[in-house]
């Protein structure tokens, strides 16, 4: 009965040493977004696995280069790994929890000198030359008394939890970056387009020009103003070339293939990004993966105050060995050899100088600044989410906008070429019709492109894939 004493001891007092009740703060959502035309809110489904999203914007180049980047990109595979470590530090961490058994083998050969100290005055020492020989087996248990144990599982839990948060973050993260990078390229593509088109109208009317001015109908001035002017249109698509260089250089790190041997053929087809469904803004706790990771920390960082407050109490640990010993092999394994130990080892701090409420003065800052990561997250995702949401609106009328002025623009250069040739217009007016069109249609140009890049960017924001209509009435057959 003495010997189980302290586990009755700790069976009344051992709760008091775990770690706080886990409540994570409640954050004051909003209601809804704030939505603007041509919006339409609508429900996504959260329960759903957030998949390839990607696909939902009908590339098959960005959906070949989206899995080659999830198969090989080094930055999404060490993430994939950390899991990997934090589930074995679980591992660890659960073992604790089990007692631990061990073969103990042992053989020394050792003289012991006449001159040790005596054990008995009437009994003097003599110089002895043997053998130690033992083989047994050892168990310990360590009786959880201050709950650092299971403070410590519950940390290692939340942290396994946290690292496969990280590695879906990284995972959107990455083919955001590819896809973004992809749709860049593909802008890239369609100005160049139309400064090559705008090129050819250019050294038409410069022909013209130089035609004119042989006949002596026009003057060296128009040539030269014609002249420039492509000349600065050349210009700019040397500068657009280096910049797709750089967006091909990109994608071809994402997608872990080194970039002098890494290409992409010009691409000028329509791209028409998906309609992003959207919920409530609290749905982003559920969706965002950099969201959960934040509200795991915050469950492991509590845990540890748990494990820092364990060192105010006992270390109660219990040990048995149990097997054979000899000086001599012949008798190792013969029954008066046997051995046996039984006990407890119990270990109560009494003065540490403060330095056991300091590391639970740490673990709690540590939890405080956890919660007000959280609370950054959370706000950065309506940040970013109601970005995308305004964005997109506006880009889709400012697209609709631009379609108009090139048309307006095309129109109002073959007027001024018709005068022109007729002989009313002057050349000045021609050029600025021409610059005009130029500008209206790398403006047209330039807002495709955002508007597939604030898609991503969206689709980012909330989390990542979404199911639509047709795929649940098809689940639901």
């Amino acid at each position: 009965m003495r010997l189980f004493a302290p586990l009755a001891l700790a069976a009344l007092v051992a709760g008091c040493a775990s770690a706080p009740k886990y409540d994570p703060p409640k954050l004051d959502l909003p209601a809804a977004w704030k939505v603007e035309a041509p919006f339409r809110e609508s429900t996504p489904n959260d329960a759903a696995l957030k998949g390839a999203w990607w696909e939902r914007f009908g590339d098959a180049k960005l959906n070949e280069l989206a899995q080659q980047a999830l198969a090989s990109n080094p930055t999404l595979q060490v993430a994939a790994l950390r899991l990997t470590q934090a589930r074995a530090q679980f591992g660890v961490a659960t073992s604790q929890q089990y007692p631990q058994l061990g073969l103990q083998a042992r053989f020394n050969r050792f003289r012991s000198t006449e001159n040790r100290p005596l054990t008995n005055e009437a009994a003097p020492n003599f110089s002895t030359t043997q053998n130690d020989i033992l083989f047994g087996l050892t168990a310990s248990y360590e009786v959880d008394f201050g709950a650092r144990v299971s403070s410590l599982v519950q940390g290692a839990g939340a942290s396994v939890e946290q690292s496969a948060a990280d590695l879906e973050n990284v995972r959107l993260l990455l083919v955001s970056d590819l896809a973004s990078a992809y749709f860049n390229l593909r802008q890239t593509d369609i100005e160049l387009q139309v400064l090559a088109g705008s090129i050819d109208l250019q050294r038409r009317s410069l022909d013209l020009a130089t035609t004119r001015h042989q006949l002596g109908a026009g003057t060296g001035l128009e040539v030269a103003q014609q002249q420039a002017l492509l000349d600065s249109t050349l210009t700019q698509v040397d500068l657009l070339r280096k910049q797709r260089a750089q967006f091909e250089h990109a994608i071809a790190t994402l997608v872990a293939t080194p970039a002098p041997v890494f290409s992409l053929a010009p691409d000028t087809r329509d791209i028409v990004p998906p309609a992003v469904p959207l919920g409530v803004p609290s749905d982003i706790l559920e969706r965002r993966p950099d969201v959960a990771s934040a509200e795991r920390a915050m469950a492991a960082a509590n845990a540890q105050i748990g494990v820092a407050r364990s060192a105010f109490y006992p270390s109660i640990i219990l040990g048995a060995t149990g097997g054979q010993e000899s000086r001599l092999l012949d008798t190792l394994l013969k029954s008066p050899s046997y051995v046996w130990s039984l006990g407890v080892n119990l270990l109560q701090p009494l003065f540490d100088a403060g330095r056991t409420q300091s590391n639970v003065d740490f673990a709690k800052a540590g939890y405080d600044i956890a919660v007000q990561n959280y609370r950054r997250t959370v706000l950065t995702a309506m940040q970013e989410a109601e970005d995308g949401i305004i964005g997109l609106a506006a880009l889709e009328r400012a697209s609709t906008q631009a379609r108009v002025a090139v048309d307006s623009a095309r129109k109002a250069l073959d007027l001024v070429n018709a005068r022109f040739e007729g002989g009313i217009a002057g050349p000045l007016e021609v050029i600025t019709a021409q610059q005009n069109l130029l500008n209206a249609e790398r403006l047209a140009s330039q807002l495709v492109g955002q508007r597939l890049l604030t898609s991503v960017f969206l689709v980012k924001a909330l989390g990542g894939d979404w199911q639509g209509p047709q795929k649940l009435s098809q689940q639901k057959d």
